[in-house]
């Protein structure tokens, strides 16, 4: 706090900056410190899918607004365009990819419902890959189409402040562009980390930044991470029949409930994907004949081993995107551990004018729809009268592996660690898709728990759900939910039948009780 209040008064003079052009370059000349006559109301810096968000609802508000956007390519080269890591590299092309991998699965279903398929099928990964690039493109420029009719205006460089009113940017041709605004919108999102301090890694791996843009099938592939990333990848590869690893040196889906995230690798270990569990990598290199051989070690065992790859994919979380930024000349504060921006409530920075959304904020749900609102009620507090602030409780998301996570408000850890094991009800039930009836299915991990206060009226504190389309059903309860629903509001709903939906809605059966939570259907 202190270190805020002396960012706070310790703001330096305003001014309005003009370009000139010069052989060679830009020159700059100030026009004057008066308040309110710097270029632009405000100034978004990242064109991912939170940042755009801010943009355009200033726009619809009658607002002078620029977006700054840069993607530095990764270090295999990759490069995408306008929309972040959501439309380039991460929701978008994961979802369907996972859709590829799904439909897979209901061509092997296919014989038994009277459709005559020669198995097996065999899957192109360059046709596929080219068809989900295809409609990334399209997404960027739609996103750049928005902008101009809003009358955005969008520069494609790559952004560090001067001051804390102004940045500066080099455009193509080494031009250098200064910007200035009275309100400033940080949205630059993280990228994924690289174990530098393995041999190899950097030369030899790849990331999410790169899976979604091979023009080839990247083949026999270790994942190395247990990250929801780590694990959506090695499910599609395997979906698609590729030969997939994941190495996890620890826990899988950290922060996740961890009896839904054993289910899932579960499922995934029973349906082809491979896991190494307590291990950690420790050299890349590449073979004479192309491969990859990675070495590792077993934590509990202590002993070395090896394995030959043609891809690895580190998973292994991610890191802000804010090392250019130059974040210390606007005095922005960022966490010393995590170098993620520092805000309050409000998104506000330590500068007045400086606000941050999304991945680069410390403590912020790493979820695109999240930084769409919170980006969208701030433009709306900044101008347009309004004082609704970002709520982060209670917010749905969803694991899209083969046998899909779907959950919103707290683990069962969590609920436990909060109100005390006395104080927490969990109800639950293992049930069987219809659609996994006729095909033969496995449904051993298909499940469903509800995580509940015991006082009544038993508010409900949490949902988790294992199984088909599990994002749209957590969707639904999610507003339930949100809204305070209680464990009775939930059974006197009527389900849809017959639906994976409404086995939530026919939960009865308390872990307490002991009793078997196998839905026998109807």
């Amino acid at each position: 706090m202190a270190a805020m209040a002396v960012a706070l008064r310790g703001l330096g003079g305003r001014f309005r900056w003009r370009t000139q052009a010069v052989a060679g370059g830009v020159r700059v000349a100030a026009r004057g410190a008066a308040a309110g006559q710097r270029d632009y109301d405000l100034l978004v810096i990242g064109g991912g899918s939170g940042g755009l968000a801010c943009a355009k609802e200033a726009a619809q508000l009658g607002r002078k607004v620029a977006v700054v956007d840069y993607v530095e390519p990764s270090p295999r080269g990759t490069r995408w365009g306008l929309g972040g890591t959501c439309v380039n590299v991460g929701c978008i092309p994961k979802k369907l990819m996972h859709q590829a991998a799904l439909l897979g699965g209901l061509i092997r279903d296919a014989p038994h419902y009277g459709w005559e398929v020669a198995q097996p099928v065999p899957h192109d990964w360059r046709k596929m890959a080219e068809a989900v690039q295809n409609h990334v493109k399209s997404l960027n420029w739609g996103h750049r189409v928005q902008l101009q009719d809003r009358k955005v205006k969008y520069f494609n460089i790559k952004a560090s402040f001067v001051d804390e009113h102004t940045v500066c940017g080099v455009a193509k041709g080494g031009k250098e562009i200064l910007l200035s605004a009275d309100h400033i919108i940080i949205a630059t999102g993280g990228r994924p980390r690289y174990p530098t301090h393995i041999e190899g890694a950097l030369e030899y791996g790849i990331t999410s930044d790169d899976i979604f843009w091979l023009k080839e099938s990247p083949g026999k592939t270790l994942v190395v991470g247990a990250s929801y990333v780590a694990l959506e990848c090695a499910g599609f590869l395997t979906g698609i029949g590729l030969d997939a690893t994941v190495m996890i040196r620890s826990i899988p889906l950290r922060g996740f409930d961890q009896q839904m995230s054993s289910m899932v690798i579960e499922h995934m270990a029973s349906h082809g994907t491979q896991f190494l569990r307590g291990c950690a990598p420790s050299r890349v290199r590449r073979l004479p004949d192309g491969h990859l051989q990675v070495t590792w070690e077993d934590r509990t065992t202590g002993k070395e081993d090896t394995g030959t790859f043609d891809t690895v994919l580190w998973a292994i979380g991610r890191v802000p995107d804010t090392r250019s930024l130059n974040l210390e000349k606007a005095g922005v504060d960022t966490s010393p551990d995590t170098q993620k921006i520092l805000v309050d409530s409000r998104e506000g920075t330590s500068v007045p004018h400086i606000y941050a959304i999304g991945d680069v904020v410390e403590g912020r749900p790493e979820l695109t729809p999240t930084a769409i609102m919170a980006g969208r009620l701030l433009v709306q507090r900044l101008f347009g009268g309004s004082s609704d602030v970002m709520d982060y409780d209670n917010v749905p998301t969803t694991v899209f592996t083969p046998l899909e996570y779907g959950c919103v408000g707290l683990s069962e850890e969590e609920a436990v660690a909060r109100h005390g094991q006395e104080h927490v009800e969990v109800y639950h039930a293992h049930y069987k898709p219809l659609e996994f009836t006729v095909a033969g299915r496995d449904a051993s991990q298909c499940y469903v728990k509800m995580v509940c206060l015991r006082e009544p009226p038993q508010l409900v504190l949490g949902l988790h759900f294992l199984g088909p389309n599990a994002g749209e059903v957590t969707q639904g309860f999610a507003l339930g939910i949100k809204c305070g629903a209680s464990y009775a509001q939930v059974m006197r709903t009527v389900g849809i039948h017959p639906t994976c939906s409404e086995e939530v809605v026919k939960l009865r059966i308390s872990k307490r009780s002991g009793l078997d939570p196998t839905v026998t259907g109807c």
